[in-house]
């Protein structure tokens, strides 16, 4: 969702700062504009570090051994850190 947002913030600005022609005494839209391209491309890029995050995994192994056989049994479970807190 936040990658969404930030492209939506980025686009609204490049509109006002480059497509809109119209002057307004209490607003400089251009300046309005340049800040919402700004804060587009930092809610973007943190939309894709979370991303990123979200997709790495732990890998846990887990080895046991059978006495009656003595064969070795290895179990490797594989979770997404957020998993672990209950997201």
């Amino acid at each position: 969702m936040s990658i969404g947002t930030g492209i939506v913030l980025f686009v609204i600005g490049a509109i006002l700062a480059f497509a809109i022609n119209v002057e307004v005494e209490w607003a400089n839209l251009d300046m309005i504009g340049y800040i919402l391209m700004g804060a587009g491309a930092v809610i973007f890029i943190i939309g894709l570090i979370l991303v990123a995050r979200r997709r790495q995994s732990n890998s846990i192994s887990q080895t046991t051994v059978d006495p009656a056989s003595g064969s070795q049994t290895t179990r490797r479970t594989t979770s997404a850190p957020d998993d672990a807190a209950g997201l």
